[in-house]
């Protein structure tokens, strides 16, 4: 079996592909990600400051300084519209000015504001714009400036009273929540990045084991050295567990090396750009979660390692068995989904789901909240479908049917 190790894993040390596919990729992944993220984050977040909002105002006579502040303010530009001026309001042709690109924003205010301002009454008025840009901030900064006008409406009638300021905001707010939030930094950052972690380290872990595993059953067959290696005086089971051996240390060590430079460049991220939260979330993480993690995926990578191997067993060509395998990349992603939706965690019915309980285990690892008897279960319930699949792949490369279709 050891021999059959060596000799196939010397094999993949030669081959370039699978070199950049086990050892660049993980190596070079993160920082790329994370580079990516950064830029265009910041790049979006530059030009939605930027940006500059057109708008007409109707009614503008009634509220002068409102009119005023949303005129001078850095974020809006005034444009003149014919409608705006009419006596009759058409709504209609506003929104159809709007679809054609006249203006960004029509804000409507009632003739009676004035009136329902003497009597205390609600006014509504009308914001007419395209809401479907989830980037948009149109609408929050023209209700920060309404906010702004209606709180000095409102101070200004409350004052005429005689109440005080901190009077005025009894009345206004006569019961204030105070948050007392149980949850630390890193539990909180870990709810909602922990479960895209997954999303990287699994998948990784298999393109670590497909390369591999494709050269070393079909591409034996492509090269006509399968025949060879039957004949040597070497049980089929070792020669098995010798291929399955080599493919899973390719994805064992793709899987060491994510682990290892998500660790390093998420913190490296925290720091450069002192995010102090994620330096702190991401910091917490210790040798020992890392470890776990790594724990975790070892058996998930030995079902890779066996699925992927009995595939390329069973094609007739490298190309076959890319065919095959391509699905499997499905068949990941869908339980790591499942992991995210909302309401799914860590119990021991989803500790026995394949992919999606190792997916949930990691996510509580970043949270900081893993449940130690609930990662027994689960990889207990991997190293039991690792050893099924493991024989399986046995079986399968024992059937001459298989081996010479």
């Amino acid at each position: 079996m050891w021999q059959v190790y060596k000799k196939e894993l010397l094999e993949l040390v030669r081959d370039r592909k699978t070199l950049f596919f086990v050892i660049a990729l993980p190596l070079v992944i993160f920082p790329v990600i994370f580079a990516l993220m950064g830029g265009v984050m910041a790049s979006a977040q530059l030009e939605e400051e930027k940006k500059i909002h057109r708008y007409v105002i109707v009614g503008a006579q009634y509220a002068p300084e409102f009119a005023e502040d949303l005129f001078y303010h850095k974020s809006f530009e005034q444009v003149e519209s014919t409608l705006s001026e009419a006596s009759q309001l058409d709504e209609a042709q506003l929104i159809a000015e709007i679809k054609q690109g006249a203006f960004d924003m029509v804000i409507i205010i009632p003739a009676e504001y004035v009136e329902q301002q003497q009597n205390n009454s609600r006014s509504y008025w009308r914001v007419i714009f395209n809401d479907a840009s989830l980037s948009d901030r149109l609408y929050g900064r023209i209700s920060a400036l309404v906010n702004k006008h209606s709180t000095a409406q409102r101070k200004a009638k409350l004052a005429a009273i005689g109440l005080s300021d901190e009077q005025q905001a009894g009345v206004i707010n006569p019961i204030t929540l105070v948050k007392v939030d149980t949850a630390d930094t890193r539990e909180n950052l870990g709810e909602k990045v922990g479960g895209f972690i997954p999303y990287l380290l699994i998948p990784l872990c298999l393109v670590g084991a497909v390369y591999p595993a494709i050269d070393l059953g079909a591409g034996e067959k492509e090269r006509g050295t399968l025949e060879t290696l039957l004949l040597t005086p070497v049980p089929r089971t070792m020669l098995v567990l010798g291929k399955f051996a080599a493919i899973l240390t390719t994805s064992l060590l793709s899987a060491l090396l994510t682990v290892s430079s998500m660790g390093f460049w998420a913190f490296i991220m925290g720091s450069m750009l002192d995010l102090t939260p994620v330096k702190m979330a991401f910091g917490s993480i210790g040798a020992f979660d890392l470890g776990l993690i790594f724990a975790l995926l070892l058996p998930l990578a030995c079902i890779f390692a066996s699925v992927v191997l009995a595939i390329s067993i069973y094609a007739r060509s490298f190309k076959e068995a890319q065919n095959y395998m391509a699905p499997l990349n499905i068949l990941t992603f869908l339980p790591i989904a499942m992991a995210l939706v909302p309401g799914i965690s860590l119990n021991s019915t989803t500790a026995m789901v394949p992919v999606m309980n190792v997916a949930l285990a990691i996510k509580e690892i970043v949270k900081g909240t893993v449940d130690y008897q609930q990662v027994a279960l689960i990889f207990l319930s991997q190293a039991v479908l690792a050893v099924v699949v493991i024989g399986f792949s046995i079986r399968w490369f024992n059937k001459e049917s298989v081996l010479f279709r």
